[in-house]
């Protein structure tokens, strides 16, 4: 069964994100069959980069956002498996510094954004500041904003800011995509159960984790908002369902084949001089012999 990337993209305005699921059927029928799949996805993408990285013209973003233990690091880890570490970077954001404090709440990222040629992956973005510093206002206060800034509906600032920034960047050749990997309540639940109960994972979990947890609404809200506000043409949201971690990583390889494809890469064509002096070039190398 092929994946369709348009069946996880987000359509702004009719988005709800209770209606959306956290698992689908597999688009594989065994741990054989998804190896192979996933190895084809990542040669792709390989071919796709090298394409990327000599046409020159396009940088890509690949943002990643999600609860805790929706998996994430091992989608970043296994989805970009086959592509050159020289060409591919990838940045995780975690509590801002002082120094990223003084400054807006675009800037620690913005000086992170890919070159041309490059991939570039955002595990935690600026989207951030419109989820975890919404259901979370507290930390606003560290932000030092000036008192109007804080007046009206900050968040609706916010995402008229990311907005602008993204159409900015896509103007310019950056294309964005955006995954929220959708994981069950349930699901997450069995996975810090694992973190318990597996030592080598005990460092994952701590009661942080759980004073989240029981904020799980107020994220989903918080991420419909988002979403719907920020999810657009050419900066699109795709909503992954992530209870099964080798399908989410099925389709969000998927997703980043179609997003390179759709760009159209060539290498750059030679012109008539340029190909005069490679063969002269080729020919003082034959002579050398």
């Amino acid at each position: 069964m092929k994946i369709n990337s348009d069946d996880f993209r987000v359509h702004a305005k009719k988005f709800n994100i209770g209606k959306q699921p956290t698992s689908v059927d597999r688009y594989f029928k065994s741990k054989g069959d998804y190896q192979r799949i996933l190895e084809e996805h990542t040669n792709q993408l390989s071919a796709l980069q090298s394409l990327l990285y000599a046409d020159d013209r396009y940088a890509v973003l690949l943002i990643f956002q999600a609860m805790d233990a929706a998996g994430k690091d091992g989608a970043i880890k296994h989805v970009m498996s086959g592509v050159n570490p020289q060409g591919c970077e990838v940045f995780s954001f975690k509590h801002p510094s002082a120094v990223d404090l003084d400054h807006d709440f675009l800037w620690r990222t913005t000086v992170c954004l890919p070159e041309r040629g490059r991939i570039g992956i955002f595990n935690r973005s600026y989207y951030e500041e419109v989820l975890i510093v919404r259901v979370h206002p507290e930390i606003l206060q560290a932000q030092r904003l000036p008192i109007e800034s804080l007046q009206g509906d900050i968040w609706a600032g916010r995402f008229r800011s990311i907005v602008d920034l993204e159409e900015h960047l896509y103007r310019n050749g950056t294309r964005i995509v955006k995954f929220f990997l959708h994981i069950s309540k349930d699901e997450q639940r069995k996975r810090f159960l694992e973190r318990i109960n597996q030592p080598e994972k005990n460092w994952k979990f701590s009661e942080a984790d759980m004073k989240e947890r029981e904020l799980w609404d107020d994220y989903m809200q918080a991420y419909e908002d988002c979403m719907r506000a920020t999810s657009s043409r050419t900066s699109p949201w795709y909503v992954v369902p992530a209870d099964d971690k080798r399908n989410a990583r099925l389709i969000i390889s998927q997703i980043v084949v179609d997003t390179l494809q759709s760009l159209r890469l060539t290498y750059p064509k030679i012109d008539k001089n340029r190909l005069k002096e490679l063969r002269s070039l080729r020919k003082q190398l034959e002579n050398e012999r």
